[in-house]
């Protein structure tokens, strides 16, 4: 991904949190764990252009608190074993992606909890190959 870093924009990241995860005890009551993660993302970005979204589930349930990191045309993150006081962490992943100008969020600098966290790494469907 071949972009001028003065092109790059935050605007152009989005973190989606898993708002349906449990927290530690896996207790149903509501709200959940990850609609405080949800809602505590949403607060970290008030003065960032950054788009927070939620999702009913991202089907990582054994990591627990879970959310996601995409950007078009770029490879994607999903990571488990957040807290509900993680969004500061999210967004400032989705700020440091914003300035990845390979489209790979880059380690050094990421939070340890997105270190730590990291589930997968999902490539753009334009680097995909077929298997001959």
């Amino acid at each position: 991904m071949a972009e001028d870093v003065r092109d790059l924009d935050v605007s152009d990241v989005t973190v989606i949190v898993c708002s349906s995860c449990r927290d530690e005890t896996g207790s149903d009551v509501r709200p959940r764990a990850g609609e405080f993660l949800a809602q505590a993302t949403l607060r970290a970005a008030s003065n960032e252009n950054i788009r927070v979204q939620q999702v009913e589930c991202l089907g990582n349930c054994k990591r627990r608190l879970s959310a996601a990191l995409l950007r078009d045309g770029c490879w994607s993150y999903v990571f488990g074993d957040l807290t509900p006081e993680s969004g500061p962490d999210l967004i400032a992943g989705a700020k440091l992606f914003a300035t990845a100008t390979d489209g790979i969020l880059p380690w050094r600098g990421r939070p340890d909890s997105l270190k730590r966290g990291l589930v997968a790494r999902i490539p753009p469907l334009a680097i995909v190959k077929d298997i001959p």
